[in-house]
């Protein structure tokens, strides 16, 4: 029987960590186990994830709650991000602005945001992400400003 060896890290890069995640050799976020987030998965500056909206993400409205929504943009963004990073960098989000356009239900299927990486400097980043429905129909949007460090 032979024993993997636990994964370091440090010595990661951003990418590979969040591909690690994806692949399961890393456990995902527990926010995204609480909400039920799937098919996370992205490349260099560019992550996605998805979420089936269900009775539990609903506001005192009978819509997804802004919470829900926000939560997906800001992963969406804050892992592009996070696809940039060299082994040992890290970063934090500063701010998250989002804009709601359209309610969202269980009737709209599947919400899907990808996120992207407008700007990479040595300290900051700005990161913007997409929500659509399962009819590519745009749900909210956001950017969200990153600090970088070692």
């Amino acid at each position: 029987m032979t024993q993997t060896q636990p994964l370091d890290l440090a010595a990661m890069s951003g990418l590979d960590q969040l591909m690690a995640i994806r692949d399961g050799l890393l456990p995902p976020a527990p926010i995204a186990e609480t909400l039920g987030m799937v098919d996370f998965d992205g490349e260099h500056g560019s992550m996605s994830v998805s979420l089936d909206p269900e009775h539990r993400h609903y506001n005192p409205l009978g819509t997804v709650h802004g919470g829900v929504i926000s939560t997906l943009l800001d992963t969406a963004a804050g892992c592009s991000v996070h696809s940039t990073l060299a082994p040992g960098e890290g970063y934090t989000s500063l701010d998250l602005s989002v804009k709601f356009l359209r309610p969202a239900t269980v009737d709209s299927g599947r919400l899907t945001a990808v996120g992207k990486v407008l700007q990479r400097g040595r300290r900051t980043a700005l990161a913007e992400a997409q929500l659509v429905d399962a009819r590519g129909k745009l749900v909210a949007h956001a950017t969200s400003s990153c600090m970088i460090f070692a």
